[in-house]
């Protein structure tokens, strides 16, 4: 049965685009023997645990899912500040963008809870990094018309105009969509997105996300001449 581990393992690899036999060789281990542990089927030592490690670059916390950062900081989803529980608050100087925080938080909500009945983690930190790089490049072009100076960006003023944050979301809508499509085949278990069954398990909150999907269907439409 796949572990965190297993499909760490795995996603590390596919991640970089490499073969089994190619990281089997450099690990010092059977093509047969990695298939195994990144399937689930054997667990392997701590030596095995640290050449993976030292191989990716990645902390044994990573490696072994008790963190999503890949250097090791640990970080309990419980510590993390929830600007979704404030009550009675309102962003300074517009209700139209309080209207649209609630309307986007809670649709992003609804979506990582969904993925968490999924359980497949590739598939989370991939939803992350799409939505990460779109608030970054948001942020990025309020940053920059407020004059404030973009070489203290790491990534510079050359790459970001070219398309690089675009081309990262892009990355990482195809990791979401293969990490779905492998799910499946695995035999993950979906929750009913139905209509019914989804304002029943989200009141209120399945009705955010219908306004921001149609919302997202107009404007396409519309983009199509289809309105």
């Amino acid at each position: 049965m796949a572990t965190e581990f297993s499909r760490t393992l795995s996603m590390l690899r596919r991640e970089q685009g490499l073969s089994q036999r190619k990281v089997a060789a450099e690990l010092g281990i059977s093509q047969a023997l990695l298939s195994h542990y990144e399937n689930g089927i054997r667990e392997p030592g701590l030596q095995f645990v640290t050449k993976v490690c030292d191989y990716y670059h990645v902390s044994a916390d990573y490696l072994l899912g008790r963190t999503l950062d890949r250097e090791g900081t640990t970080i309990a989803a419980a510590d993390l500040y929830d600007s979704s529980a404030e009550k009675g608050t309102a962003l300074r100087g517009s209700i139209a963008a309080m209207l649209q925080k609630k309307l986007i938080v809670n649709t992003a909500s609804m979506l990582f809870d969904l993925l968490g009945k999924v359980g497949d983690r590739e598939a989370i930190q991939a939803a992350a990094a799409y939505l990460g790089s779109a608030l970054f490049k948001l942020y990025r072009h309020l940053y920059r018309a407020g004059g404030n100076e973009e070489k203290y960006m790491s990534v510079g003023n050359c790459a970001f105009n070219s398309g690089a944050v675009d081309a990262d979301m892009h990355l990482a809508e195809a990791r979401f969509a293969a990490a779905l499509d492998q799910a499946r085949a695995a035999g993950a278990a979906f929750p009913d997105l139905s209509h019914d069954a989804m304002n029943a398990a989200y009141p209120g909150v399945h009705q955010s996300a219908l306004q921001v999907f149609h919302g997202a269907n107009d404007r396409v439409n519309t983009e199509l001449g289809k309105k």
